[in-house]
């Protein structure tokens, strides 16, 4: 029984020191005797307290070596989950793989309850291996959030496929208007007449519809005529992080080609 109870001490030691902390806790003969008395299947309580605070040391010195060690104990709080870079990987392609919208570190960070530079870092890694595969993809940051987007040499591609699908796209008057708007914003509806040389109630309803335009407030001149600017969802179509990326005006008309 002695015997067990050193086995015990000396694995939850595993210090440099554990040979020394053995001798201070050896048992005297008199404790012995009560072991030994105790040894017909009992258990053996440790009455004397020096023994007992010299167990909670061992288990706490045990509990700081692993910590140190990068092995925190489970009640332990750690600034992240125990994931690897290459799962963490994983996991954000294939979340981002099944989002309608492109996705900000904060809300990777807030559903998978990491920390932001974690998340950021893992990004940065995904984006590097699609660049490195030299696919038809690539993760790109657009309008706040990440987003996977074919690559600008497989565009013409792209468009000639989608232009070959029937579907409502918008009409050269919508496209006329929402160019202005783009780079004019934000401008009133007189202004965009006066630009174009024709009436537009119907294309920027369309555009409203579209959700390509928004209201931007009220311009503060007579009649205070409503404002409007591009959206968020303008950004999407065209794949802009903003509007610091908008083409120049000679490729818009071919960028909008593909927006339905």
């Amino acid at each position: 029984m002695i015997k067990k109870i050193k086995e015990r001490l000396q694995k939850m030691t595993k210090t440099e020191n554990s040979e020394e902390n053995l001798e201070e806790m050896s048992l005297t003969p008199d404790e012995e005797q009560m072991f030994e008395a105790g040894a017909d299947g009992e258990d053996i309580i440790i009455h004397d307290a020096d023994a007992e605070d010299a167990l909670e040391e061992a288990a706490l010195r045990v509990s700081d070596d692993k910590f140190e060690n990068g092995q925190p104990d489970s009640d332990l709080d750690t600034p992240h989950n125990v994931r690897s870079m290459a799962e963490m990987i994983a996991i954000i392609e294939a979340i981002i793989f099944v989002s309608e919208e492109p996705l900000s570190v904060k809300v990777l960070s807030d559903v998978l309850k990491e920390d932001r530079g974690w998340i950021e870092t893992a990004l940065e890694a995904l984006a590097e291996e699609f660049n490195a595969r030299n696919g038809g993809l690539q993760l790109r940051e657009v309008a706040g959030g990440w987003q996977f987007a074919t690559r600008p040499e497989h565009h013409e591609h792209v468009r000639a496929f989608l232009k070959s699908r029937p579907s409502a796209k918008l009409s050269l008057a919508s496209l006329e208007t929402l160019a202005v708007i783009a780079y004019k914003q934000p401008i009133t509806v007189p202004e965009i007449l006066e630009i174009r040389g024709v009436q537009s109630p119907s294309a920027i309803k369309t555009l409203l519809d579209k959700r390509l335009i928004k209201a931007c407030g009220r311009k503060e001149t007579i009649g205070r005529p409503m404002m409007y600017g591009t959206s968020k969802e303008f950004l999407l179509q065209f794949g802009l992080k903003d509007l610091t990326e908008l083409p120049s005006i000679e490729d818009f008309e071919d960028l909008a080609g593909g927006i339905q």
